[in-house]
């Protein structure tokens, strides 16, 4: 078990959504939040959130895409504060558009801020980590990353990379014979405004998922050291999908309305 009173954890994209949402959860429970986000306006909100509760936070303006930043800002953390020991890859972006719309700054921004960022923070705080053989590593992917869809190509190739960096860096550290736990999140579409406009055809199997009942889901599985948490469960059949013939998995995916979800797609921005 994982006990987060008195814990020293750190989140990204912690301004909005989910982030804000864990970094409200995880202070309630008497942690010490180290709270990173391109939103300064929204950390300084959040941060008063937080020290409402049992919690105490400090805030940091920094892009996980520019991996200077976070060096540096990773070097104030452990210079200030030690060595973290929950750290939560949430920071995430979506472009939501057909290939051949995409820009190439919204295609390197995508993978560098879903897939990139994981590399750059995790290489800042796994010495510490390792020297104490005590952490524990949260990787905020998607159900996008088991199943793409059309106008997801960059978000989906940015979920699959992370899904794999999970799994190498979890078989790393058990090779190594360290105590340091990892937990792989792959939520579906959740209803926090980043995906506004995707629907469902099957609502009953595949909801759309309120925001603070997957906060919840992601605080208990690293409270009870999960190292996997896929919701709703029918996303579960991406694996044995992956079984089946090419034109059988499409006309799945078809058929339970997965690559029509995308079609009336707005984003935060609409």
């Amino acid at each position: 078990m994982t006990e987060l009173a008195g814990k020293k954890v750190l989140i990204t994209g912690a301004a909005s959504g989910i982030g804000r949402l864990l970094a409200q959860k995880i202070a309630a429970r008497g942690a010490d939040l180290m709270l990173w986000d391109v939103d300064a306006d929204g950390l300084q909100e959040l941060a008063g959130d937080v020290e409402g509760l049992r919690g105490r936070a400090t805030v940091h303006r920094v892009d996980v895409s520019d991996r200077h930043a976070v060096r540096a800002t990773a070097r104030d953390v452990l210079n200030n504060h030690g060595a973290v020991d929950v750290l939560i890859n949430n920071a995430g972006v979506v472009a939501g558009k057909p290939l051949l719309e995409l820009s190439d700054e919204e295609i390197e921004r995508t993978l560098d801020i879903n897939a990139m960022a994981h590399f750059w923070t995790v290489r800042a705080f796994l010495p510490a980590m390792i020297e104490r053989d005590s952490g524990h590593i949260v990787t905020v992917a998607s159900a996008g990353g088991l199943v793409a869809a059309p106008r997801l190509s960059d978000y989906s190739a940015s979920k699959f990379a992370a899904v794999g960096f999970d799994e190498a860096l979890r078989l790393e550290l058990r090779q190594q014979g360290l105590r340091i736990k990892t937990t792989l999140v792959c939520p579906f579409y959740v209803k926090t405004g980043m995906f506004e406009g995707v629907k469902t055809r099957f609502p009953w199997l595949l909801p759309l998922a309120e925001p603070a009942y997957v906060a919840d889901r992601i605080v208990a599985a690293i409270e009870k050291d999960h190292r996997r948490l896929i919701t709703p469960w029918f996303a579960y059949v991406a694996f044995p999908l992956r079984l089946l013939p090419v034109r059988w998995f499409d006309a799945l995916v078809d058929f339970f309305g997965i690559s029509r979800g995308m079609d009336d797609f707005q984003g935060r921005h609409g």
